[in-house]
C-alpha cells in the first residue's frame, strides 16, 4: 500500500529528526527564546531580503492563519478571500469561531484577482450605508492555492497595489511554499513574497518538517504580538522543537531541495496518469493532481493506493487529489503505475 493523500505522510525529513536527536539533550530557553529558533530567525530573514522582520514559529497552518489574521485585522473588519480559499473551505471555521467575517470573492483558477479586491473595496467605500457593513481589511491569498495553482508575479504585484491604494493587508498562506517556489512554471521567489506581502508563512508541516509553520513579518510584527500569541494559545514552551527543524531547513538549500524533489515526483505522477488517460479535473504545476475517476475504479484502486476525496463529480465519478512531497518514492509511483494496470 502506497500513499498520495498529501504531503505530510511521512514524519520528517531524515536531516531534521537527525538535527532533534543531536540537540535533544541540550539545554535552551523556553518559548521560542533558544539559540536554534533566533538562528532559524537570522537564516530565514536573510533568504527573505527582510533583516528587520521578525520570525515567529506556531505549531500548525489553521493555527498561524488564525492567530496572524486575526492580529492584523481592526475590530471593525473582514478577511477578503476567494471562495475556494482554505480558511473557508478547510478550517473548519476557525476564524469564523473568534469572530472574523469571510468576505467572499470569485476565484478564477483557485485564485484571487486584484480587479475583484478593488471592486469589493470601492462598493463598500460607495455605500451610504458603510457604517453597517464589515469593510475589507486583510486580503488572504496562498501560493499554492487549495486548487494547486499559482500566482504569478505580476498578479501578486496587482493585489499588492490595490491593498496599498486602500490600506488593506496583504497575507500570504505558504503551507506548501517550498512546492510553488520549485515548480516549473514559477516566477516568485521569497524575497519578492517579502517585499509586497505585509505577512507571510513558510509552511513547514508540509515541507519535510515534523510540524510547524515560520510566519514572517517584513516589516516588524504588530505591538505585543508575542503577547497575542500566548492569548490565542499558540507559544509552544519547547519552542525549540520548531526553530531546530526550521534551522536544519536554511542550512545548505534542504528547502529548496525538499521542494524539487516534490516538483520533480509531480512530474513524474502527471506522466503516470496521462498515459492511463485519466481526465485531469484541473491542470497544476505543483505537488497537488486532480483527476476525474469512475467511483468503481477508485474503489479497486483503493486496495493499493491511497488518495485524498475532493468532489462528487457526478453520480459516478469522484474528483481525487494526489499529492507528492519529500518523502515520495521511485517505488512508490512504480506501484502507482502498476495499481492503474500500467
Amino acid at each position: 500500500m502506497v500513499n498520495f493523500e498529501s504531503d505530510y505522510i511521512a514524519g520528517a525529513h531524515p536531516k531534521l529528526m537527525q538535527r532533534l536527536l543531536e540537540t535533544n539533550l541540550e539545554p535552551g530557553a523556553g518559548y521560542g527564546d533558544d539559540r536554534w529558533s533566533r538562528s532559524a530567525e537570522r537564516k530565514i530573514l536573510d533568504a527573505c531580503g527582510c533583516p528587520d522582520g521578525s520570525v515567529f514559529f506556531l505549531s500548525g497552518g489553521t493555527q498561524v492563519n488564525v492567530v496572524a489574521i486575526s492580529a492584523l485585522l481592526r475590530p471593525w473588519e473582514g478577511v477578503v478571500t476567494a471562495e475556494t480559499g482554505h480558511i473557508h473551505v478547510h478550517e473548519a471555521g476557525g476564524l469564523e469561531a473568534i469572530g472574523c467575517k469571510l468576505l467572499l470573492l470569485p476565484e478564477r483558477d483557485g485564485k484571487l484577482t486584484a480587479a475583484a479586491v478593488r471592486e469589493l473595496t470601492e462598493t463598500v467605500l460607495a455605500d451610504e450605508n458603510r457604517e453597517h457593513v464589515v469593510w475589507p481589511g486583510v486580503v488572504y491569498v496562498t501560493n499554492p492555492t487549495e486548487w494547486g495553482s499559482l500566482y504569478t508575479r505580476r498578479e501578486l504585484e496587482d493585489i499588492a497595489a490595490v491593498c496599498r491604494q486602500y490600506g488593506l493587508r496583504l497575507y500570504l498562506d505558504g503551507a506548501r511554499l517550498a512546492y510553488g517556489l520549485a515548480s516549473r512554471a514559477a516566477d516568485l521567489d521569497l524575497k519578492t513574497i517579502a517585499a509586497l506581502c505585509d505577512a507571510f508563512y513558510i509552511g513547514g508541516t508540509k515541507c519535510g518538517a515534523l510540524c510547524g509553520e515560520a510566519l514572517v513579518f517584513p516589516h516588524g510584527a504588530p505591538t505585543h504580538f508575542a503577547n497575542y500569541t500566548k492569548k490565542r494559545l499558540a507559544m509552544l514552551a519547547k519552542g525549540r522543537v520548531f526553530g531546530v527543524q526550521f534551522d536544519a531547513l536554511f542550512t545548505d538549500g534542504l528547502y529548496w531541495e525538499i521542494g524539487r524533489h516534490g516538483i520533480e515526483a509531480a512530474e513524474r505522477l502527471k506522466e503516470i496518469l496521462r498515459r492511463h488517460g485519466l481526465p485531469t479535473f484541473r491542470e497544476t504545476p505543483t505537488n497537488q493532481q486532480f483527476v476525474v475517476l469512475e467511483n468503481e475504479a477508485l474503489a479497486r484502486l483503493r486496495e493499493q493506493v491511497a488518495v485524498s476525496y475532493w468532489s462528487r463529480a457526478d453520480e459516478t465519478h469522484t474528483v481525487v487529489r494526489l499529492a507528492t512531497s519529500w518523502s515520495t518514492t521511485e517505488a512508490d509511483l512504480e506501484t502507482l503505475d502498476r495499481a492503474l494496470g500500467g
